[in-house]
């Protein structure tokens, strides 16, 4: 197996002490929810429920490609790059047809340390892999959901080409120049042992780094104890122990800019406030208006005095590292904000 385990870390590498930092005056990330459909439909994701189902997520399918370039032109107003721009959200991000030209044109401004995409895969072809190596992609996320095509059956309700998928992968990889390839896989989509060792039997050898993750309760709606075939749910994603923080730090590090142009704080299912849109609003002035610093500073009260979808919301505490923890921080930040 050519690849590293990365189990129990993020993948994005060592993490900064958040609250040793604050104010940003430039976020960590920007996550660009380009494309809200998706060609799976996974039982643990959103896209498992009917559609009236959903809640507002966005007023738009498909990012428009001249909002997206004006939103990347507009990055260049902040003081420090971005250290990722992650196209990733409540879809697929492969499905758009200029999703080549996006990052291309990200490279191109230099807006970001790093390019990644999250992706199910199951679009790569060496074309399209060819193209977005070319363009520059940083890094290509794959989120793999089954050793086989019953498992994908299983797991994602669609029907593949479990061998061809691997095949595409594998091109991606061996053509990947700078790019650097993740593959995870998330534990409910085992049956047994065995099958875990299946997937670095098939994956370890075509990816520069691989995981196993765990599965997160994310949509109230969803049954996770099912799913998890008698686990418990009591890791976060990448498997560490859940801290007991009040203060939810995704608004304090990043934002996502959502297929209609909506600037939401966090990547929820659900969420608590729209703070801006980029067609009408440079990306640098929403991240460092009075609005968003408003609701940074209910948030150091408590998830529950940052309104209801807050109040409910334990997503985050299921991608939480204890660099991102601002609880003990939180009357000296609220001096800051």
């Amino acid at each position: 197996m050519n690849s590293k385990i990365i189990n129990g870390i993020t993948p994005g590498g060592k993490r900064t002490v958040l609250a040793e930092v604050l104010p940003l005056n430039t976020p960590f990330l920007v996550q660009i929810f380009p494309v809200y459909n998706c060609n799976f439909r996974c039982n643990y994701c959103l896209h498992a429920l009917p559609r009236n189902k959903h809640g507002y997520i966005s007023d738009k399918v498909f990012m428009d490609i001249n909002m997206y370039k004006k939103c990347i032109d507009d990055m260049s107003n902040f003081k420090n790059k971005l250290k990722m721009l992650r196209f990733a959200g409540i879809g697929e991000p492969l499905l758009h047809k200029e999703i080549s030209e996006m990052i291309r044109y990200a490279k191109r401004k230099n807006v970001a340390d790093s390019t990644d995409i999250v992706t199910n895969g199951a679009l790569l072809n060496p074309d399209l892999s060819l193209s977005l190596i070319d363009a520059g992609l940083d890094k290509l996320r794959i989120s793999i959901q089954g050793v086989s095509a019953e498992s994908y059956s299983s797991v994602s309700n669609v029907k593949i080409n479990f061998d061809k998928l691997v095949e595409n992968i594998k091109f991606f990889y061996e053509n990947r120049g700078r790019t650097n390839v993740y593959i995870k896989i998330i534990d409910c989509a085992f049956n047994n042992e065995t099958e875990e060792q299946k997937f670095f039997d098939i994956f370890g050898g075509i990816c520069d780094t691989i995981a196993i993750e765990h599965l997160t309760p994310t949509v109230k709606e969803i049954n996770y104890e099912k799913l998890s075939k008698g686990k418990k749910l009591d890791m976060t994603q990448s498997g560490n122990s859940i801290m007991d923080s009040n203060i939810c730090p995704q608004p304090f590090y990043m934002m996502q800019v959502n297929p209609d142009g909506a600037v939401v704080p966090c990547c929820s299912m659900t969420y608590p406030k729209t703070l801006g849109n980029v067609t009408e609003q440079c990306i640098e002035s929403i991240w460092n208006d009075d609005e968003f610093n408003n609701f940074r500073r209910q948030l150091l009260n408590g998830v529950q005095e940052a309104g209801s979808t807050c109040s409910q919301c334990s997503l985050y505490k299921y991608g939480l590292f204890k660099e991102d923890t601002l609880d003990e921080y939180a009357e000296n930040l609220k001096k800051l904000y």
